[in-house]
């Protein structure tokens, strides 16, 4: 009997607890929990509920898949989602009402955190051309409007730009947010968030994306139809282009023609019909550069001549051949909101990944000699020995730009010089440039060191900078799709990560060691800080180092990392050694997914045909 009273009860006071959270519900009423009382003890008790208690929990399911449905949005320290109709198997979830809540949010959370006592905040956007740019940023001012904010179009922009709209005079907003869904496909669209101290880090969007999922939970209306106060118009791309160029005048100095230091010198730019045509008409061509040659200047939010991304082969491809037939000096590559780039040098080498990391290094340190250049932990052994050849300290650390900005942050704090942080997808950036990612400053510093070599009397170009560089014989990327409900695959991803660590650590793949980073205090694969002010782990990830078990050398690497956009794993390895890839691919296989049980949730289909079709 008691134990029957105490269940009752138990049941019970777990409904009153969610009556008290949604006590103030529209339309929930009589919320009673019926319990009838056991006549003996032989008979069990018995509970119904009334049907105001179903149409309850009907609405607190419901309430919580709108919840999720925001939540689910964070992309890191993005918010990113599926705009327009047209991918298969995708449905629209970033909604103009979505962003509105997000975008209050925000305007709220910049007022609790950021504000200054001067008065009302005042907050910018600026977009990417994509299609559903419109639409969205009526939502965003829709926002800022709820919370109170005053707010700024910037129209057309690129992220770094609408972070330096919160630094340049007279302009210097309180905060800003940037429009686009970077290399990402046109259906896609999404918001990056800034105050004066830089991007928001990933704590700080879950935040905003937990405030948001309030507010759109429990708001009736999900459709934005009205703008309290009309957002001021403002041309900033135009001071930040200036900006730029004041730059590139004052660090070359030219001898001769102090405000056309790029007279004598061909660039071409592909900037993908994404935003960054400014920096040809805007910045090279005030400049003296002849620009003739240029691919794609036009903005199209439709993206139909390639994907704006400086990885892709594509882009780089088309730029190469700019460059060549127009015996151009340089080539640009700028992705859509222009905070990556890439470039190819005169000969027409393509020059992204670890091969730019390497040129910007080598810049880096003759202007700051014994930096640190902190690296996601996906870059290769020689890039190691190319910084270190040139005095100064590789940090390998956590994939994620801005785990990788941060990291350099923090280690400056702590008293260690490091004035470049890059990722091998081309984010960059620089100490001297507030710490932001932003590819158009990466190419103006390319650009003072060509021009400074030419005064110099060298004509060899940029790329014989990073001759010496070492690459790797071999790199593969796998995928391994995690098999299970969309609710828990990112539990299942870190199980998967988890285990794997502890397999080498137990010694069980032999000649396998996790990597660490002494002089940065960074340990366990580089993925742990051991700090006394370690940062958060918002993705699961270690990189082991592995040598050949009788010699002891080492001759590659493995990183395994949990995906924050798609339920998936992803396996990066780079062998110096003939064969290193397809070996190191079969110990994986063999000795940790299957012997450990993980590949039983697993889709390990790309394994199996990596292996077959290299056997």
């Amino acid at each position: 009997m008691a134990s029957a009273s105490t269940s009752s009860l138990v049941a019970s006071k777990t409904v009153i607890s969610k009556t008290a959270l949604f006590s103030s519900l529209p339309g929930i009423v009589n919320r009673s929990f019926l319990t009838l009382a056991p006549v003996s003890p032989s008979v069990k008790p018995l509970r119904t509920r009334s049907s105001s208690v179903t149409k309850f929990d009907e609405v607190t399911n419901s309430l919580d898949e709108d919840m999720d449905q925001i939540r689910r949005l964070q992309n890191g320290s993005d918010v990113r989602g599926v705009a327009l109709e047209g991918e298969k198997g995708r449905t629209v979830d970033l909604t103009p009402a979505a962003v509105e809540a997000i975008a209050e949010s925000f305007g709220e959370w910049v007022a609790a955190t950021e504000s200054n006592g001067n008065g009302v905040i005042k907050v910018s956007l600026g977009r990417d051309p994509r299609v559903s740019g419109g639409k969205l940023s009526t939502a965003v001012f829709a926002g800022l409007a709820r919370a109170g904010c005053l707010a700024f179009d910037m129209g057309l922009a690129t992220t770094p730009a609408c972070f330096m709209s919160t630094l340049l005079s007279p302009f210097e907003y309180d905060a800003s947010i940037m429009m686009t869904a970077s290399h990402l496909p046109y259906t896609r669209n999404g918001l990056k968030f800034f105050t004066k101290r830089g991007g928001l880090t990933s704590p700080e969007v879950e935040k905003i994306c937990d405030l948001a999922a309030r507010k759109y939970s429990t708001r009736q209306n999900k459709v934005s139809t009205l703008i309290r106060t009309r957002p001021k118009q403002v041309d900033f791309m135009s001071a930040y282009s200036k900006h730029l160029r004041e730059i590139i005048k004052e660090r070359i100095n030219h001898p001769e023609h102090y405000d056309t230091p790029l007279k004598g010198f061909q660039i071409v730019v592909n900037a993908g019909n994404g935003s960054g045509g400014f920096f040809t008409w805007d910045v090279l061509d005030k400049l003296g550069a002849d620009t003739f040659g240029s691919l794609y200047l036009n903005p199209d939010g439709m993206f139909p001549n390639h994907i704006p991304n400086p990885e892709n082969k594509i882009a780089m491809s088309h730029t190469r051949a700019a460059v060549l037939e127009n015996s151009a000096d340089l080539g640009v590559v700028f992705d859509t909101d222009v905070d990556r780039s890439g470039v190819v040098d005169n000969r027409g080498n393509p020059i992204n990944g670890d091969k730019l990391i390497a040129l910007m290094s080598a810049i880096v340190l003759k202007e700051h000699p014994g930096s640190t250049i902190v690296t996601d932990a996906r870059t290769s052994m020689g890039l190691t020995r190319f910084i270190t050849e040139r005095g100064g300290r590789h940090c390998l650390y956590r994939v994620g730009y801005r785990n990788v900005i941060d990291k350099g942050v923090e280690l400056n704090k702590d008293g260690i010089e490091t004035h470049l942080m890059m990722e091998t997808s081309g984010h960059g950036a620089v100490k001297e440039n507030h710490f932001l990612d932003d590819g158009a400053y990466m190419v103006v510093k390319i650009i003072i060191e060509m021009v400074r070599m030419r005064l110099a009397g060298s004509n060899e170009g940029i790329g014989s900078l990073i001759e010496d560089l070492e690459e790797p014989l071999e790199a593969v990327e796998l995928r391994l799709n995690i098999l299970s409900e969309p609710k828990d695959a990112k539990a299942k991803g870190i199980e998967a990560i988890e285990t794997f660590r502890q397999y080498i650590e137990e010694g069980k793949l032999k000649g396998w060691e996790l990597g660490t980073c002494g002089d940065c205090w960074v340990s366990e694969g580089c993925l742990v800080d051991s700090n006394d002010h370690p940062s958060a782990i918002d993705a699961h990830m270690y990189r082991a180092r592995v040598s050949d078990e009788e010699s002891g050398e080492e001759y590659g690497w493995v990183h395994m990392r949990q995906s924050i956009h798609n339920p998936n794993i992803a396996l990066n390895m780079q062998s110096m050694l003939p064969g290193g890839c397809l070996s190191m691919t079969r110990v994986f296989r063999d000795q940790f997914l299957e012997a450990s049980g993980i590949a039983r949730f697993l889709d390990i289909s790309d394994f199996d045909n990596y292996i077959g079709g290299q056997s």
